[in-house]
């Protein structure tokens, strides 16, 4: 089998017209940067980038070695290789700036000129379930279970910091700017001055930081988010989710509340000995700081706004009635309000409102004791408003911040905490007195621990620490409870989750620290994480004998009969391979609803999928809509993760066109799911097939004598291990295996050196063999017919298509002797995999069906490519030094944030 190599495969598309427009950017953008690069280090220097991109993209357009053009890039001296890292780094952050822009612009191509909606807009979502026969009253009932839920995790993927996305955003508006056909040419040139002094100061600022970052650091960065774009962008999603309805339905429908937020930082305790109990504190009391100043300064300017007089119009005689109140509960307030406003009702009341918060954020006597008091008086002036021929004269924008508050209440994001089942079982050991704890058996342990769970029994005071931090934190909860309210926390997540005593042990940890509440019931939803392929086929056991559990059954009935199930991608990735990791999620889906459904229990899912495809990463759309008929449910909970948290939401008109791309495809998927398919029986049937033999393959080549070795020195994980990445450590002890990597560094690593086996290893040996025993029609027919099996052969394409076996080998010729070991393996597979791929989507180059994403690869090779050859040289240079260089090291950093950057994808 002679597959072509993927320079020659990813061949150069034709550009649609529509995208003219990023070509005219991305070539401003470039001679931007060249002139910076130019006043920074010499024309000289600029002259050796594009004579080093020149050669790349020859390289690739003449199917050269690359050997040829390492050669140019072997031995420079550490400052110009940095120099030349970042420069290129810099093309990357103009192309993936233009990108981003580019797709405002085509949006609002669509919403002006366009007599068909942007797909998968709420307009078309729309307008799809319309002609599939959903009628209105169908849809609002949906409407009222609807829960899209993303949950921003610290998963440290990110490598840009947060004063270059500050820079990014002054670009992004710059260039937006350029839409404006009513700017004159002088404030065009002063806009590209704009961008270019924002490129130029990036350019002098370190892409990371000097030091680790803290779980505070983790929470702000989370927080540019959450408090920038989301928190503006909320209300105009209710906003045109009420047009759409309109258009579609003919219908004026008021929206229950839709979207919420969730988060992970500061309360993600697994493998992250930094997080407990303080940083849960630390990070509920912040979050709440952040939005009660967004709502103090939002009131504050509604205030200014708000200047109607008692002469000129009336008010609701409610509101008139709470001005009152509000007049003899804070009188200093009242007092310090100016007697020339004393007419003015809105903004006498709205200056009282402001007052509360204030008092809330300092938890004074007359703070609010809830957000649903805010709420309420914020509709008063709404309805005020409405009621008194005020609905062009301020209602509009106090109504966005009435969906604001409803939207984030007065906790911004659900504070999720998780933990490792087998910490647990320490603390439990220690609280019982019992070394043999973790050897016994799951039922003998599920027998001692039901008094515990239940009411039965008390836990003695322990002196161990680790029982101590664990009764710390579920103190901290029931204080959090207290203070915040329970809308502030989420779920409490248990990762390694293998038996029903797992789940039984953290209701008994929650006793011990005090969460219960006047029932003496535990107000805690706990969701078991299935993450590996062996959890994932035992999970419907495990399910079916927790639910058979009288403790937990009578905790679930407390609870409403729901469950939450967390399914983990990363490391059933990890553990068997990408196909594996992806049937045996689909699978579980489908196992897991039968045994909630037999139980009587409603069953909703918390997909942990990362930025990569190795990791469940890509269009929710589609994801969504290839996932198993009756698994969503009106329910999408889902991480986001490093970088793509950053690809999503870190422009306004991007993070709202992934809320309309959210709930349209969770309102499809729950409405109008696939029909069922007689030929799923045999699609199931080589699935299963195709599952085991792709594992086995995966299993073959990362269980081989030495593997490790090679993984070591045939990636770049060494210095991604070093990187001030994140505040968690990227393994789990001393790494014996691949189980004691962390699926973020490793898909990490292999992604850096252009191998990729994390999401395409096995996929080749598994088509062959079913091809074999079930005949190609059936692949074909699967890949034309069966969304799962298709979107699956979507993402590899993907992923093959960002691979350079060429560059990877370059890396793999650091491991010594274990290169010819293991280097042929990956070549074969990887030759083997394009075949069978390209063979079964019957297409004659990778990427063939999405040419825009052929040329945004394209687009970025030829300064990937550079960046790669000097991190092989810098990796040897660091490794012959013992790996203490730090100026080494510094550099060698460079290219990892270049290569991420040009890839844009990490972990």
């Amino acid at each position: 089998m002679n597959a072509e190599s993927p320079a020659a495969v990813v061949r150069r598309p034709d550009t649609a017209a529509e995208d003219a427009p990023l070509r005219e950017d991305v070539r401003h953008l470039g001679a931007t940067v060249g002139e910076m690069l130019a006043e920074q280090l010499g024309e000289d220097f600029l002259a050796r980038v594009e004579a080093l991109r020149t050669a790349a993209i020859r390289r690739r357009e003449r199917g050269e070695p690359a050997a040829t053009l390492a050669a140019q890039l072997e031995g420079l001296p550490l400052l110009l290789a940095e120099s030349l890292t970042r420069a290129f780094s810099s093309y990357f952050q103009a192309v993936n700036i233009g990108e981003r822009v580019h797709r405002i612009r085509r949006r609002r191509d669509y919403q002006r000129t366009s007599e068909r909606p942007q797909p998968d807009g709420l307009v078309d979502g729309l307008q799809q379930l319309k002609a599939a026969g959903v009628d209105a009253a169908t849809l609002l009932d949906a409407l009222g279970r609807l829960d899209v839920e993303p949950v921003f995790t610290a998963h440290p993927t990110e490598a840009v910091r947060r004063a270059l996305l500050e820079k990014e955003q002054d670009i992004v508006r710059c260039l937006i700017n350029g839409f404006d056909p009513s700017r004159t040419p002088l404030e065009h040139r002063h806009d590209w001055e704009r961008l270019r002094m924002a490129l130029t100061v990036a350019w002098q600022t370190s892409e990371t930081a000097p030091v680790k970052p803290s779980v505070q650091d983790e929470f702000e960065h989370v927080g540019f988010y959450l408090g920038g774009p989301l928190y503006l962008v909320a209300p105009v999603f209710y906003e045109l989710f009420e047009d759409a309805v309109q258009a579609v339905y003919g219908i004026q429908a008021e929206l229950p509340r839709l979207l919420r937020f969730a988060s992970w930082v500061g309360g993600d305790m697994d493998g992250n000995p930094n997080v407990g109990a303080e940083t849960i504190a630390a990070t509920l009391r912040g979050q709440r700081e952040m939005i009660l100043d967004r709502y103090a300064a939002e009131v504050a300017e509604l205030a200014g706004l708000l200047s109607q007089t008692e002469r000129r119009v009336a008010i609701g005689d409610a509101l008139a009635a709470r001005i009152a109140d509000y007049r003899e509960r804070l009188p200093k307030t009242a007092a310090a309000i100016r007697p020339r406003h004393a007419d003015m009702p809105y903004r006498v009341f709205l200056t009282l409102v402001r007052a509360r918060l204030r008092a809330t954020q300092r938890d004074e006597h007359e703070a609010y004791a809830q957000a649903d008091e805010f709420v309420a008086d914020i509709r008063l002036v709404a309805d005020s408003l409405r009621a008194h021929k005020g609905v062009h004269a301020g209602w509009f924008a106090v109504r966005r911040l009435l969906w604001r508050a409803r939207t984030f209440g007065f906790h911004l994001a659900r504070l999720d905490v998780r933990q490792d089942s087998r910490v647990h079982a320490q603390a439990v050991a220690a609280l019982l007195g019992d070394a043999q704890w973790p050897q016994r058996a799951g039922d003998e342990q599920a027998t001692l621990l039901r008094p515990y769970a239940g009411r039965g029994a008390v836990f003695a005071a322990s002196r161990d620490a680790v029982a101590q931090r664990a009764r710390a934190v579920f103190a901290q909860l029931a204080e959090a409870h207290e203070t915040y309210g329970r809308e502030a926390t989420g779920l409490y997540i248990i990762s390694m989750a293998q038996r029903p005593a797992d789940v039984l042990a953290v209701l008994a940890l929650a006793r011990h620290g005090g969460l219960v509440d006047a029932r003496g019931h535990v107000p805690l939803d706990v969701a078991p994480l299935f993450e590996t392929v062996d959890d994932l086929q035992n999970g419907p056991a495990t399910l079916r004998a927790l639910f058979a559990d009288p403790v937990y059954r009578a905790h679930l009935a407390v609870r409403g009969d729901r469950q939450v199930v967390m399914l983990g991608y990363s490391d059933s990735g990890k553990d068997g391979g990408t196909v594996a990791s992806r049937w045996g999620l689909q699978r579980a889906q489908v196992e897991l609803l039968e045994v909630a459904q037999q139980a009587g229990i409603a069953l909703s899912f918390f997909h942990g999928r990362g930025g990569s495809a190795s990791r469940g990463g890509g269009r929710i759309s589609t994801a969504l809509m290839a996932s198993p008929r009756g698994s969503v449910g009106g329910v999408l909970r889902v991480t986001e993760q490093g970088e793509v948290i950053h690809r999503k939401y870190g422009i306004r008109a991007l993070a709202l066109r992934e809320l309309e791309r959210a709930v349209s495809a969770t309102l499809r998927a729950t409405l109008v799911p696939r029909p069922p398919d007689a030929r799923e029986a045999e699609w199931k049937e080589t699935m299963v097939l195709l599952a085991r033999e792709s594992r086995a393959a995966y299993r073959e080549f990362v269980d081989a004598p030495g593997f490790v070795d090679y993984f070591r020195t045939a990636t770049p994980i060494d210095v991604i291990e070093r990187m001030t990445l994140g505040s968690r450590p990227s393994r789990r002890g001393t790494m014996q295996g691949v189980e004691s990597l962390r699926a973020i560094p490793w898909v990490f690593a292999w992604t850096q050196c252009r191998a990729i086996v994390t999401g395409w290893y096995g996929l080749g040996s598994g088509l062959e063999r079913a091809a074999r025993q079930f005949g190609e029609e059936r692949l074909l027919e699967m890949a034309r017919d069966w969304a799962f099996f298709r979107t699956m052969l979507d993402d590899v394409d993907m992923v093959l298509a960002k691979c350079d076996l060429d560059v990877a080998e370059r890396y793999s010729k650091l491991a010594g002797a274990l290169h010819a070991a293991f280097f042929a393996r990956v070549r074969h597979e990887f030759e083997r995999t394009v075949h069978w791929v390209l063979r079964i989507k019957r297409a004659d180059r990778l990427l063939a069906g999405d040419p825009r994403l052929a040329q945004s690869i394209r687009l970025r090779n030829p300064y990937v490519d550079p960046i790669n050859l000097l991190q092989v040289d810098l990796l040897a240079r660091w490794r012959d030094s013992g790996a203490e260089d730090e100026e080494l090291l510094r550099a060698l950093v460079a290219t990892v944030n270049g290569v991420a950057q040009g890839l844009q994808n990490t972990g």
